[in-house]
């Protein structure tokens, strides 16, 4: 019998060249596995099997200080491995956090010939992307951000920030790529304080930018929980506002610093009504695991990482069809859920609905004793979670 939580191409699940492929390293331990080439890590994926794409930062494909004829070389190999494993590539991005001469940041650096130097390492990073066939290009700010206020004028920082952004819409749609950019929040780490610290933040600023229909954003699961926060709801907002234009999934304690844990392994409920949310409002973008497998995996064991991810997908996947479609949980959401077309037709403004609505008498004890079986129906969600419905 097949396995139903085999994943497909079709999925659209995608792993980052750095996800896959990391060595193990912690800022206080040296790596544990090898350094695999960009064209052995798409090999890896292929026996991984089921997986869509692939994602790189620049400087994953193209070592930083790379002769031309290495790059070309790197290039060749990649595309060769991407061929043979019947991958391509999804998205792409810059790493504007590694290098020394970001140690202050970016495109909201006190220094304009970093942020020249940003904007430069950018249009060639967007330019490798555009080359391998990249959608979405994401922008983290890794390094955005400050130790102490005294450093930085936050407005003008967020205005650095915004004709950043302006700037390399425009050089994308000069060259004809067709990107779609999605921001990636964070609330700390790498630094002290980071502005544009969640994806409610971005979401504020997209609406300022020369070009916001060409800018979203990009979610990560644990961005959001570092600070304690519901992502379901970040991923809502971004939904609700049609700017969902990619996902980061992994897992993350609350509180914790960025652990980049396997999908679904550290709070399988927050998991649930993520996969759900996706679901439920038909979301069709790439379902991007950025994670890495523990620092003690050997290479099958990264390979095991890999599969566990998507397939914690799949079956909450089918979870999320049974509690849509289960009988009990139908029936204590109409016990829930009261509705009125006449007070839904009030609800939208004209000078005589709100007339009427200042005259009406509400019975507050009656509103107030009305059943709402919350307990019932958390604890019928984990059964099906769990498997036991």
């Amino acid at each position: 019998m097949p396995d139903p939580y085999q994943p497909k191409p079709r999925d659209k699940f995608t792993f980052g060249l750095w996800t896959v492929g990391n060595v193990g390293r912690d800022p206080f331990g040296a790596p544990t596995r090898p350094q695999w080439s960009p064209a052995e890590i798409v090999d890896l994926l292929g026996e991984v099997g089921g997986v869509h794409g692939v994602n790189f930062h620049d400087n994953d494909l193209v070592p930083i200080d790379a002769t031309d004829a290495e790059a070309e070389q790197i290039k060749r190999d990649f595309a060769a491995a991407l061929k043979r494993n019947k991958l391509r590539v999804c998205m792409a991005t810059t790493n504007l956090f590694a290098d020394p001469a970001f140690k202050d940041g970016a495109f909201t650096s006190n220094d304009a010939e970093v942020r020249a130097y940003a904007l430069h390492k950018t249009m060639r990073a967007m330019d490798l992307g555009a080359e391998f066939g990249a959608e979405v290009y994401v922008f983290w700010g890794g390094r955005e951000g400050v130790e102490t206020d005294a450093s930085k004028d936050p407005v003008l920082a967020i205005q650095r920030f915004r004709d950043a952004i302006n700037f390399l819409c425009t050089y994308s749609m000069d060259q004809g790529y067709g990107y779609r950019f999605a921001l990636e929040a964070k609330p700390n780490e790498p630094r002290g304080h980071m502005y544009f610290p969640a994806t409610y933040a971005y979401l504020a600023l997209i609406p300022s930018l020369a070009y916001p229909e060409m800018v979203g954003v990009n979610p990560e699961v644990a961005h959001e929980h570092m600070a304690g926060l519901n992502f379901t709801h970040a991923v809502a907002a971004a939904l609700e506002a049609g700017k969902l234009f990619h996902i980061d999934l992994n897992d993350q304690q609350f509180g914790r610093y960025d652990q980049d844990f396997r999908f679904g392994s550290a709070d399988v409920k927050s998991a649930f009504f993520l996969v759900k949310l996706l679901e439920d409002h038909k979301w069709d973008g790439f379902r991007h695991f950025d994670s890495h497998a523990y620092r003690t995996a050997d290479r099958d064991d990264v390979i095991a990482f890999a599969r566990g991810s998507m397939r914690t997908y799949l079956i909450l996947r089918e979870r999320a069809r049974q509690w849509n479609s289960n009988t009990q949980v139908k029936k204590l959401l109409r016990r829930i859920n009261r509705t009125s077309s006449d007070l839904a037709r009030l609800g939208t403004y004209r000078k005589s609905h709100a007339e009427t609505l200042k005259a009406m008498d509400f019975d507050r004890d009656r509103l107030s004793g009305r059943s709402l079986p919350y307990e019932q129906l958390d604890q019928l969600t984990m059964d099906i979670i769990l498997g036991v419905k």
